[in-house]
């Protein structure tokens, strides 16, 4: 298998993770017009452009910061489908009916698709583990959380002050329960395309 040569326009993930303000403008003077023409031609206005638009580079942000996004295309084509999918799904939940994808208004970059694709899925992964995380107790909560932060068990338990026997035990009861909230979700069965 080929490895996939790294886009230039790497340099905004890269912004975006290392919170650039200057790249971060550059997005919005480059990338923002188009996507907010789209929105407005297709039942939206100025603001619902502005949401998806923020919506889409916390999802870049995201994907760049916790999956080391790696751009093989062009980051105009990217954003473009990020914030194309994201308005349709706003549309398809405002009328509670399907969408249809006209895609002769999109570049026929198969990178774009398949990497707007997965930060698709990503995203919808985290909205679906954050949304089961709440439900845990606050125990298991507060233990997790500090595992996510702090690397060494030992750390961990000093800051929560309890044993390490009993942090490391509790960490992986409080998985088990996350893990089996998230598959039990309708939710999880839809992500696994």
């Amino acid at each position: 298998m080929s490895q996939k040569k790294i886009h230039e326009d790497q340099k905004y993930v890269d912004g975006l993770v290392n919170n650039n303000a200057f790249i971060i403008q550059a997005i919005y003077d480059k990338f923002a017009p188009k996507v907010i023409n789209y929105i407005k031609q297709n039942s939206g206005d100025a603001d619902n452009a502005q949401d998806i638009i923020q919506d889409t580079i916390i999802t870049i942000y995201n994907q760049g910061s916790q999956k080391g996004l790696q751009l093989t295309c062009p980051f105009d084509a990217y954003f473009f489908l990020l914030c194309k999918r994201k308005w349709l799904n706003v549309l398809k939940k405002s009328n509670n009916k399907e969408v249809t994808i006209n895609e002769e208004t999109l570049s026929k970059d198969d990178d774009a698709y398949q990497l707007s694709f997965e930060t698709s899925v990503f995203e919808d992964k985290q909205k679906l583990f954050n949304q089961m995380f709440q439900k845990l107790g606050d125990a298991c909560k507060d233990l997790l959380q500090a595992t996510f932060k702090i690397k060494s068990m030992e750390e961990v338990a000093k800051s929560l002050n309890v044993s390490y026997a009993y942090a490391r035990k509790k960490k992986s009861l409080c998985i088990g329960q996350l893990t089996k909230l998230v598959k039990e979700s309708p939710t999880f069965n839809q992500l696994n395309y």
